[in-house]
Protein backbone atom coordinates (compact mmCIF):
# COMPACT_ATOMS: atom_id res chain seq x y z
CA UNK A 1 0.00 0.00 0.00
CA UNK A 2 1.52 3.32 -0.87
CA UNK A 3 0.95 5.16 2.46
CA UNK A 4 2.36 8.40 1.21
CA UNK A 5 -1.22 9.07 -0.93
CA UNK A 6 -3.19 8.74 2.71
CA UNK A 7 -4.38 12.10 4.32
CA UNK A 8 -3.89 13.06 7.22
CA UNK A 9 -5.55 15.58 9.46
CA UNK A 10 -4.19 17.99 12.02
CA UNK A 11 -6.76 20.40 13.74
CA UNK A 12 -9.51 21.67 10.85
CA UNK A 13 -7.26 20.98 8.03
CA UNK A 14 -6.36 18.16 6.05
CA UNK A 15 -3.36 17.00 4.15
CA UNK A 16 -4.76 15.48 1.22
CA UNK A 17 -1.07 13.27 1.11
CA UNK A 18 1.77 13.20 3.24
CA UNK A 19 3.96 15.05 0.93
CA UNK A 20 5.20 18.36 2.11
CA UNK A 21 7.48 20.68 -0.14
CA UNK A 22 10.21 21.60 2.76
CA UNK A 23 11.21 25.37 2.66
CA UNK A 24 13.73 26.53 0.28
CA UNK A 25 14.62 29.96 -0.71
CA UNK A 26 13.04 31.58 -3.90
CA UNK A 27 14.59 35.06 -3.71
CA UNK A 28 11.77 36.08 -5.60
CA UNK A 29 10.71 39.31 -4.02
CA UNK A 30 11.82 42.68 -4.81
CA UNK A 31 13.65 45.32 -2.92
CA UNK A 32 10.52 45.58 -0.38
CA UNK A 33 10.13 42.03 0.07
CA UNK A 34 6.73 41.87 -1.49
CA UNK A 35 5.19 38.69 -3.29
CA UNK A 36 4.63 38.45 -7.04
CA UNK A 37 3.27 36.65 -9.83
CA UNK A 38 6.61 34.24 -9.55
CA UNK A 39 5.49 33.57 -6.56
CA UNK A 40 1.86 32.32 -7.46
CA UNK A 41 3.52 30.87 -10.68
CA UNK A 42 5.93 28.23 -8.89
CA UNK A 43 3.38 27.14 -6.06
CA UNK A 44 0.37 26.48 -9.12
CA UNK A 45 2.66 24.63 -10.85
CA UNK A 46 3.83 22.35 -7.26
CA UNK A 47 -0.26 22.81 -6.33
CA UNK A 48 -1.32 21.30 -10.07
CA UNK A 49 1.06 18.25 -9.45
CA UNK A 50 -0.82 17.33 -6.32
CA UNK A 51 1.65 18.26 -4.00
CA UNK A 52 -0.01 18.04 -0.10
CA UNK A 53 1.64 20.27 1.12
CA UNK A 54 4.02 23.50 0.43
CA UNK A 55 6.40 25.32 2.87
CA UNK A 56 7.49 28.83 2.01
CA UNK A 57 11.07 29.90 1.95
CA UNK A 58 12.57 32.25 4.56
CA UNK A 59 9.86 35.33 4.68
CA UNK A 60 11.19 37.65 7.49
CA UNK A 61 9.28 38.97 10.32
CA UNK A 62 11.71 42.36 9.83
CA UNK A 63 12.67 43.85 6.24
CA UNK A 64 15.50 45.29 8.05
CA UNK A 65 17.11 42.11 9.11
CA UNK A 66 17.09 40.30 5.49
CA UNK A 67 19.34 36.65 4.86
CA UNK A 68 19.25 37.47 1.07
CA UNK A 69 18.61 39.47 -1.30
CA UNK A 70 14.37 38.64 -2.78
CA UNK A 71 13.08 37.27 0.43
CA UNK A 72 9.41 37.54 0.89
CA UNK A 73 8.69 40.21 4.72
CA UNK A 74 5.77 40.02 6.20
CA UNK A 75 5.16 43.08 8.81
CA UNK A 76 1.96 43.58 8.78
CA UNK A 77 -1.11 44.27 6.68
CA UNK A 78 0.55 46.09 3.81
CA UNK A 79 0.42 43.24 0.92
CA UNK A 80 -2.71 41.33 2.66
CA UNK A 81 -4.22 41.52 -1.42
CA UNK A 82 -0.88 39.61 -2.97
CA UNK A 83 -1.12 37.19 0.10
CA UNK A 84 -4.71 36.50 -0.48
CA UNK A 85 -3.58 35.77 -3.98
CA UNK A 86 -0.92 33.50 -2.85
CA UNK A 87 -3.15 31.58 -0.27
CA UNK A 88 -6.17 30.87 -2.81
CA UNK A 89 -3.73 28.82 -5.29
CA UNK A 90 -3.49 26.70 -2.64
CA UNK A 91 -7.15 25.90 -1.69
CA UNK A 92 -7.79 26.36 -5.64
CA UNK A 93 -6.14 22.86 -5.77
CA UNK A 94 -6.00 21.49 -2.02
CA UNK A 95 -2.64 22.14 -1.15
CA UNK A 96 -1.97 23.08 2.34
CA UNK A 97 0.38 26.23 2.50
CA UNK A 98 2.52 26.88 5.77
CA UNK A 99 4.31 30.31 5.77
CA UNK A 100 7.70 29.75 7.49
CA UNK A 101 8.33 32.62 9.52
CA UNK A 102 12.04 33.92 10.27
CA UNK A 103 14.82 35.98 11.51
CA UNK A 104 18.18 35.35 10.32
CA UNK A 105 19.86 36.80 13.21
CA UNK A 106 23.76 36.82 12.47
CA UNK A 107 23.40 34.89 9.32
CA UNK A 108 23.05 38.14 6.89
CA UNK A 109 26.01 38.84 4.50
CA UNK A 110 27.84 41.83 4.99
CA UNK A 111 26.20 44.99 3.64
CA UNK A 112 23.16 43.69 3.17
CA UNK A 113 21.02 45.30 6.29
CA UNK A 114 22.12 48.35 8.10
CA UNK A 115 23.34 46.18 10.78
CA UNK A 116 23.12 42.52 12.15
CA UNK A 117 22.04 41.15 15.61
CA UNK A 118 22.20 38.11 16.83
CA UNK A 119 21.86 36.79 21.13
CA UNK A 120 25.37 37.58 21.80
CA UNK A 121 27.97 39.23 19.55
CA UNK A 122 29.69 35.98 18.45
CA UNK A 123 32.03 36.15 15.23
CA UNK A 124 31.65 33.66 12.24
CA UNK A 125 34.42 31.28 11.76
CA UNK A 126 37.51 32.21 10.04
CA UNK A 127 36.34 30.80 6.43
CA UNK A 128 33.11 32.57 7.02
CA UNK A 129 33.99 36.06 8.52
CA UNK A 130 34.72 37.83 5.33
CA UNK A 131 31.25 37.13 4.14
CA UNK A 132 29.47 38.09 7.68
CA UNK A 133 30.15 40.44 10.02
CA UNK A 134 30.26 39.79 13.68
CA UNK A 135 26.79 40.71 15.23
CA UNK A 136 25.47 43.09 17.95
CA UNK A 137 24.22 41.53 20.73
CA UNK A 138 20.31 42.16 20.95
CA UNK A 139 18.98 43.67 23.86
CA UNK A 140 15.90 42.73 25.70
CA UNK A 141 13.36 45.36 24.48
CA UNK A 142 14.61 43.84 20.96
CA UNK A 143 14.38 40.37 21.75
CA UNK A 144 10.60 41.12 22.81
CA UNK A 145 9.44 43.40 19.53
CA UNK A 146 10.92 40.59 17.89
CA UNK A 147 8.67 37.69 19.49
CA UNK A 148 5.75 40.15 18.79
CA UNK A 149 6.90 40.78 14.90
CA UNK A 150 6.66 37.01 14.88
CA UNK A 151 2.59 36.83 16.39
CA UNK A 152 1.83 39.94 14.00
CA UNK A 153 3.06 38.05 10.50
CA UNK A 154 1.49 34.88 11.50
CA UNK A 155 -1.84 37.14 12.14
CA UNK A 156 -1.50 38.81 8.64
CA UNK A 157 -0.95 35.10 7.47
CA UNK A 158 -4.28 33.71 9.39
CA UNK A 159 -6.20 37.02 7.71
CA UNK A 160 -4.94 35.96 4.11
CA UNK A 161 -6.31 32.80 4.48
CA UNK A 162 -3.04 30.72 4.60
CA UNK A 163 -3.52 27.33 6.84
CA UNK A 164 -0.50 27.77 9.29
CA UNK A 165 2.92 28.84 9.69
CA UNK A 166 6.55 27.10 10.64
CA UNK A 167 8.85 28.46 13.01
CA UNK A 168 11.86 28.42 11.19
CA UNK A 169 14.22 27.06 14.59
CA UNK A 170 17.21 25.60 12.55
CA UNK A 171 19.46 26.00 10.14
CA UNK A 172 21.38 28.65 12.26
CA UNK A 173 19.23 31.40 12.40
CA UNK A 174 18.22 33.25 14.89
CA UNK A 175 15.69 30.85 17.03
CA UNK A 176 18.44 28.26 16.60
CA UNK A 177 21.23 30.70 17.86
CA UNK A 178 19.17 31.10 20.64
CA UNK A 179 19.13 27.34 21.58
CA UNK A 180 22.59 26.79 20.62
CA UNK A 181 25.29 28.07 23.53
CA UNK A 182 27.91 28.10 20.63
CA UNK A 183 25.90 31.54 19.51
CA UNK A 184 23.96 32.09 22.96
CA UNK A 185 26.79 33.35 25.90
CA UNK A 186 23.96 35.53 27.55
CA UNK A 187 23.61 35.15 31.13
CA UNK A 188 19.95 36.34 31.33
CA UNK A 189 16.91 34.72 31.18
CA UNK A 190 17.68 34.16 27.80
CA UNK A 191 21.19 32.45 28.04
CA UNK A 192 22.91 29.67 30.25
CA UNK A 193 20.70 26.83 31.37
CA UNK A 194 19.01 24.94 28.21
CA UNK A 195 15.40 26.35 30.11
CA UNK A 196 16.37 29.82 29.48
CA UNK A 197 18.32 29.41 25.86
CA UNK A 198 14.34 27.76 24.90
CA UNK A 199 12.43 30.24 26.38
CA UNK A 200 12.85 32.74 23.19
CA UNK A 201 11.23 29.97 20.65
CA UNK A 202 8.68 29.23 23.50
CA UNK A 203 7.63 32.92 23.90
CA UNK A 204 7.52 33.57 19.92
CA UNK A 205 5.20 29.99 19.89
CA UNK A 206 2.98 30.99 22.98
CA UNK A 207 2.52 34.52 21.09
CA UNK A 208 1.70 33.05 17.79
CA UNK A 209 -1.14 31.11 19.02
CA UNK A 210 -2.41 33.86 20.98
CA UNK A 211 -2.98 35.99 18.09
CA UNK A 212 -4.01 32.89 15.81
CA UNK A 213 -7.17 30.96 16.03
CA UNK A 214 -7.77 28.03 17.45
CA UNK A 215 -7.77 25.92 13.89
CA UNK A 216 -4.33 27.84 12.66
CA UNK A 217 -1.33 25.49 12.64
CA UNK A 218 2.07 26.42 13.62
CA UNK A 219 4.65 24.38 13.21
CA UNK A 220 8.71 24.48 13.90
CA UNK A 221 11.62 23.06 12.55
CA UNK A 222 14.37 22.45 14.73
CA UNK A 223 17.81 21.15 14.32
CA UNK A 224 18.38 17.49 15.25
CA UNK A 225 22.06 18.84 16.26
CA UNK A 226 24.55 21.52 15.43
CA UNK A 227 26.96 19.45 14.11
CA UNK A 228 29.66 21.14 15.70
CA UNK A 229 31.93 20.84 18.06
CA UNK A 230 30.46 22.49 21.27
CA UNK A 231 26.82 22.90 19.93
CA UNK A 232 23.84 21.94 21.44
CA UNK A 233 23.79 19.09 23.03
CA UNK A 234 21.72 15.56 22.24
CA UNK A 235 20.00 16.09 25.96
CA UNK A 236 19.11 19.19 25.67
CA UNK A 237 17.86 18.75 21.94
CA UNK A 238 15.42 16.42 23.55
CA UNK A 239 14.43 18.62 26.48
CA UNK A 240 13.83 21.35 23.42
CA UNK A 241 11.61 19.10 21.35
CA UNK A 242 9.97 17.95 24.73
CA UNK A 243 9.01 21.35 25.57
CA UNK A 244 7.45 22.36 22.36
CA UNK A 245 5.65 19.34 21.53
CA UNK A 246 3.96 19.85 25.75
CA UNK A 247 3.12 23.80 24.60
CA UNK A 248 1.07 22.32 21.86
CA UNK A 249 3.29 22.92 18.85
CA UNK A 250 1.24 20.74 15.65
CA UNK A 251 4.20 19.21 13.57
CA UNK A 252 8.10 19.56 14.06
CA UNK A 253 10.32 19.27 10.96
CA UNK A 254 13.43 17.46 11.91
CA UNK A 255 16.19 18.89 10.54
CA UNK A 256 20.08 19.89 11.26
CA UNK A 257 23.41 21.60 10.76
CA UNK A 258 23.86 25.82 9.85
CA UNK A 259 25.68 27.91 7.37
CA UNK A 260 29.33 26.58 9.41
CA UNK A 261 28.12 23.27 8.94
CA UNK A 262 25.49 22.33 6.40
CA UNK A 263 24.50 19.08 7.18
CA UNK A 264 20.83 19.97 6.03
CA UNK A 265 22.27 20.15 2.49
CA UNK A 266 23.32 16.14 3.02
CA UNK A 267 27.31 17.75 3.36
CA UNK A 268 27.82 15.23 6.11
CA UNK A 269 25.54 12.05 4.44
CA UNK A 270 28.82 10.33 3.36
CA UNK A 271 30.25 10.21 6.62
CA UNK A 272 26.74 8.30 7.58
CA UNK A 273 26.59 4.52 8.89
CA UNK A 274 25.92 2.19 6.01
CA UNK A 275 22.89 0.96 7.29
CA UNK A 276 21.41 5.04 7.70
CA UNK A 277 22.66 5.91 3.97
CA UNK A 278 20.38 2.57 3.00
CA UNK A 279 17.32 4.18 4.64
CA UNK A 280 17.67 7.38 2.61
CA UNK A 281 16.88 9.87 5.18
CA UNK A 282 19.54 11.74 6.87
CA UNK A 283 17.09 12.59 10.41
CA UNK A 284 15.27 9.44 10.12
CA UNK A 285 17.44 7.38 13.23
CA UNK A 286 16.80 11.11 15.39
CA UNK A 287 13.00 10.85 14.44
CA UNK A 288 12.93 7.34 15.48
CA UNK A 289 14.33 8.42 18.94
CA UNK A 290 12.40 11.92 19.86
CA UNK A 291 9.25 9.95 18.91
CA UNK A 292 9.58 8.03 21.85
CA UNK A 293 9.45 11.62 23.63
CA UNK A 294 6.62 13.66 21.66
CA UNK A 295 3.10 13.01 20.58
CA UNK A 296 2.71 16.07 17.63
CA UNK A 297 3.14 14.87 13.96
CA UNK A 298 6.77 14.58 12.78
CA UNK A 299 8.29 15.75 9.78
CA UNK A 300 11.68 14.55 8.27
CA UNK A 301 12.87 16.21 5.48
CA UNK A 302 16.64 15.78 3.39
CA UNK A 303 17.56 12.15 1.84
CA UNK A 304 14.23 10.51 0.52
CA UNK A 305 14.28 9.72 -2.88
CA UNK A 306 12.43 6.22 -3.51
CA UNK A 307 9.11 5.04 -2.86
CA UNK A 308 9.97 2.42 -1.15
CA UNK A 309 11.67 4.02 1.54
CA UNK A 310 9.02 6.81 1.98
CA UNK A 311 6.43 4.28 2.95
CA UNK A 312 9.40 2.35 5.29
CA UNK A 313 9.34 5.41 7.17
CA UNK A 314 6.08 6.45 7.19
CA UNK A 315 5.01 2.81 8.09
CA UNK A 316 8.11 2.67 11.08
CA UNK A 317 6.04 5.34 12.93
CA UNK A 318 9.25 7.74 12.85
CA UNK A 319 7.56 10.03 10.90
CA UNK A 320 3.91 11.51 9.79
CA UNK A 321 4.94 13.44 6.98
CA UNK A 322 7.69 12.87 4.25
CA UNK A 323 9.72 16.35 3.51
CA UNK A 324 11.45 16.70 -0.20
CA UNK A 325 12.75 19.77 -1.47
CA UNK A 326 15.57 20.06 -3.70
CA UNK A 327 13.73 17.53 -5.93
CA UNK A 328 10.73 19.85 -6.57
CA UNK A 329 13.13 22.31 -8.25
CA UNK A 330 13.36 20.49 -11.19
CA UNK A 331 10.52 18.10 -10.90
CA UNK A 332 7.50 20.40 -10.38
CA UNK A 333 4.83 17.11 -11.20
CA UNK A 334 7.06 14.99 -8.55
CA UNK A 335 4.21 14.23 -5.62
CA UNK A 336 1.91 12.42 -8.98
CA UNK A 337 4.67 10.19 -10.00
CA UNK A 338 5.45 9.35 -6.32
CA UNK A 339 1.42 8.44 -6.00
CA UNK A 340 1.55 6.79 -8.78
CA UNK A 341 4.76 4.11 -7.51
CA UNK A 342 7.53 6.16 -9.93
CA UNK A 343 10.87 7.81 -7.83
CA UNK A 344 12.43 11.05 -7.84
CA UNK A 345 14.19 11.23 -11.46
CA UNK A 346 16.92 13.83 -10.85
CA UNK A 347 19.60 12.53 -8.22
CA UNK A 348 20.50 15.37 -6.30
CA UNK A 349 24.35 16.01 -6.41
CA UNK A 350 26.84 18.76 -4.76
CA UNK A 351 26.36 21.81 -7.00
CA UNK A 352 29.98 23.24 -7.95
CA UNK A 353 30.62 26.13 -9.65
CA UNK A 354 34.51 25.34 -9.76
CA UNK A 355 35.63 27.88 -7.94
CA UNK A 356 37.31 26.67 -4.26
CA UNK A 357 35.89 29.74 -1.71
CA UNK A 358 32.58 28.89 -3.05
CA UNK A 359 32.16 25.52 -3.07
CA UNK A 360 33.85 25.22 -0.06
CA UNK A 361 30.25 26.19 1.49
CA UNK A 362 26.69 25.11 0.72
CA UNK A 363 25.56 28.69 -0.48
CA UNK A 364 24.93 27.01 -4.34
CA UNK A 365 23.26 24.43 -2.62
CA UNK A 366 20.57 27.24 -2.02
CA UNK A 367 20.96 29.93 -4.88
CA UNK A 368 21.05 27.58 -7.81
CA UNK A 369 17.31 25.49 -6.86
CA UNK A 370 16.15 29.32 -7.00
CA UNK A 371 17.47 30.08 -10.19
CA UNK A 372 15.18 27.18 -11.26
CA UNK A 373 12.25 28.43 -8.95
CA UNK A 374 12.55 31.69 -11.04
CA UNK A 375 12.00 29.41 -14.16
CA UNK A 376 9.32 27.63 -13.02
CA UNK A 377 7.54 31.00 -11.64
CA UNK A 378 7.81 32.04 -15.20
CA UNK A 379 5.88 29.02 -16.80
CA UNK A 380 8.70 27.45 -18.08
CA UNK A 381 10.32 24.05 -17.99
CA UNK A 382 13.38 23.75 -15.38
CA UNK A 383 16.89 23.30 -16.48
CA UNK A 384 18.57 20.27 -14.50
CA UNK A 385 21.64 21.30 -16.38
CA UNK A 386 21.73 24.68 -15.42
CA UNK A 387 25.57 26.04 -14.89
CA UNK A 388 25.82 26.16 -11.29
CA UNK A 389 28.95 28.88 -11.95
CA UNK A 390 26.83 31.16 -14.32
CA UNK A 391 24.26 30.97 -11.59
CA UNK A 392 27.00 32.35 -9.09
CA UNK A 393 28.12 34.86 -11.39
CA UNK A 394 24.36 36.15 -11.94
CA UNK A 395 23.85 36.04 -7.94
CA UNK A 396 26.82 38.13 -7.13
CA UNK A 397 25.62 40.47 -9.10
CA UNK A 398 22.64 40.62 -7.67
CA UNK A 399 24.06 41.07 -4.13
CA UNK A 400 26.68 43.74 -5.24
CA UNK A 401 23.82 45.72 -6.30
CA UNK A 402 21.46 44.74 -2.95
CA UNK A 403 24.56 45.89 -0.88
CA UNK A 404 24.75 49.07 -3.08
CA UNK A 405 21.54 50.03 -2.76
CA UNK A 406 20.94 49.21 0.67
CA UNK A 407 24.05 51.78 1.48
CA UNK A 408 22.11 54.43 -0.64
CA UNK A 409 19.22 53.96 1.20
CA UNK A 410 21.43 53.93 4.56
CA UNK A 411 22.35 57.14 4.14
CA UNK A 412 19.06 58.73 2.79
CA UNK A 413 17.43 57.52 6.19
CA UNK A 414 20.63 59.06 8.37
Amino acid sequence: MNQIAEPLKIRNTTFKNRIIKGAMSEALANEAGQPNTLHYGLYEAWAKGELGCAITGNVMVDIRAKNEPGVVAIENERDLAQLKHWAQIGKQYGMVQLIQLSHPGRQCPKGLNKETVAPSAVPFSAALAPLFATPRELRHDEIEEIIQRFAKAASVCEQAGFEGVQLHGAHGYLISQFLSPLTNKRQDQWGGSIENRMRFLLEIYRAVRAATSEDFIISVKLNSADFQRGGITEEDVIAVFKAIDAAGIDIIEISGGSYEAPAMAGVKADKRKASTIAREAYFLDFAEKIRQHVSCKLMVTGGFRTVEGMNAALKSGACDFIGIARPFAVEPDLTQRLIAGQDVRYAVKPIKTGLPFVDKMAIMEIIWYAAQFKTIGKGKTPNPKLSPLLVFLNYAKGNIKAVIQGRVNSRKSA
